[in-house]
């Protein structure tokens, strides 16, 4: 009698690529969204890993300048860009954001992995001119690279003060999941 064994799927990886909003600012590693959607697609069935490479912190130029590395790293199916918002709150140019998100998509995508990216948008406070270009940039980008967009990360939450830390940024615990 022959036995042939069942081997699983190999395991694919997610690469979160984001700031302190991914990797999990003020919050115990295993309350943080990456950790919490590894733990959502193994209920699921799905055999993906989840690598949070999230740094506090982090613009979209240091994301740049560290994707390859994580990329070469990590090999990755599906790329999660989770930057910008430091750009944003920093008032830093709206073009050098969208070239340096359209580069690591364009890496990403070199790399063999589909991308997904997460949009941020800002407070009134920077002005309708600044706000609007900053919030339409995501969107350009995922149009002209043929990537998946989430129009913004902090969707359906953004103006519940109770979903945030004391600072009003960073999302607290029981926010996280969505």
């Amino acid at each position: 009698m022959v036995m042939f064994a069942v081997l699983p799927a190999q395991a694919q990886t997610v690469l979160v690529i984001g700031d302190s909003l991914s990797a999990g600012y003020g919050l115990r590693q295993q309350e943080a969204w990456p950790v919490l959607l590894g733990e959502r697609l193994k209920q699921s069935g799905y055999s993906h890993v989840v690598v949070n490479a999230s740094t506090s912190g982090d613009t979209t130029a240091n994301g740049l300048s560290r994707i390859d590395a994580a990329l070469a790293a990590n090999r990755p199916a599906v790329v999660i860009l989770a930057l910008g918002a430091n750009d944003g709150l920093r008032g830093l140019s709206v073009k050098t954001l969208r070239d340096n998100l359209d580069a690591m998509v364009r890496k990403s995508q070199a790399a063999g992995a589909r991308v997904l990216i997460a949009g941020m948008q800002l407070p009134p406070n920077y002005g309708p001119d600044y706000t609007q270009k900053f919030a339409a940039t995501f969107n350009d980008v995922s149009k002209s690279t043929g990537s998946a967009l989430l129009p913004f990360l902090l969707d359906g939450f953004a103006t519940d003060p109770k979903s945030f830390q004391a600072d009003g940024i960073h999302p607290v615990a029981a926010a996280q999941p969505r």
